[in-house]
């Protein structure tokens, strides 16, 4: 299952190739993996289960689920680059653009995808393709943000929430220009339930970030991999070294981004 046209590797802004790539997908998994391993164990995923990993990233997701589907089940883990994820039994990898590149129909008892579908402009499209490669009775399980209340200053106030709102600012005006939409998070579940998906669960999880924290790590990380994207959203070099001290400053604490997290099942046919 190797994409020919990757339709969305020109825009996407988080390079599976860059110097920082491996930062990026330890602080997610270390941010995320809680969240979405017990959204996951909900679907009662076990042996014999067939899965698709869409946007599989550094792989911590996939590998979570390639341990409970064997003996018996498979999972496919698909990437534009997939180059980051390891291989284990049970676990396939491929090269697969989820726009444009075929799938199977009928095939799988559960997907999941996070942080992949809010980049794509065709994300409802996207849906469609989605449901339609679930098995009757398969499972659906998205993991998406909402920055709509991250860029509220932070609690330490004063210059380092001045030049930490400038930061998040650019970030967003940076996602935006690349076709992302950081807010789809809270209508994600209309869109799936539009898709023609039922059953749908969501819940929404936030914390407080401070020094050491996975959140700020992947901040600080971002800073350097997105430095490019980040001047070219108006923020200067200075702006982004004070940043970095900011963050990683004793007693800086912020808000996260909202992580929405849906459960939606195909409808027994």
């Amino acid at each position: 299952m190797t994409g020919q046209n990757s339709a969305i590797a020109s825009d996407y802004v988080f390079d599976n190739d860059g110097d920082h790539s491996s930062d990026q997908h330890h602080y997610l998994a270390r941010l995320l993996d809680p969240l979405t391993f017990e959204r996951l164990a909900l679907t009662g995923v076990g042996p014999g289960w067939r899965c698709l990993e869409v946007g599989a990233g550094g792989g911590s997701v996939a590998l979570w689920l390639a341990e409970r589907v064997t003996p018996g089940g498979h999972v496919l883990a698909t990437d534009i680059k997939p180059g980051l994820i390891p291989s284990r039994p049970g676990l396939t990898v491929a090269r697969h653009d989820i726009v444009v590149d075929p799938l199977p129909q009928d095939a799988f008892d559960l997907i999941h995808a996070r942080l992949v579908l809010s980049h794509l402009p065709q994300r409802r499209q996207v849906l469609r393709r989605l449901r339609a490669a679930l098995r009757p009775g398969g499972r659906l399980q998205l993991d998406e943000i909402d920055i709509t209340r991250w860029v509220a200053p932070p609690a330490s106030g004063g210059r380092e929430g001045e030049v930490y709102g400038i930061y998040v600012t650019a970030m967003a005006r940076v996602l935006g220009a690349a076709g992302s939409d950081p807010t789809w998070g809270s209508v994600a579940a209309r869109d799936i339930a539009a898709a023609g998906l039922v059953d749908i669960d969501q819940v929404r999880w936030t914390e407080v970030w401070e020094r050491g924290s996975a959140g700020l790590g992947l901040l600080i990380s971002n800073s350097h991999h997105l430095e490019e994207h980040l001047m070219a959203a108006g923020m200067t070099s200075g702006q982004l070294r004070e940043v970095r001290e900011v963050m990683s400053a004793p007693g800086f604490s912020a808000p996260s981004f909202e992580i929405h997290s849906i459960l939606a099942r195909r409808a027994d046919d």
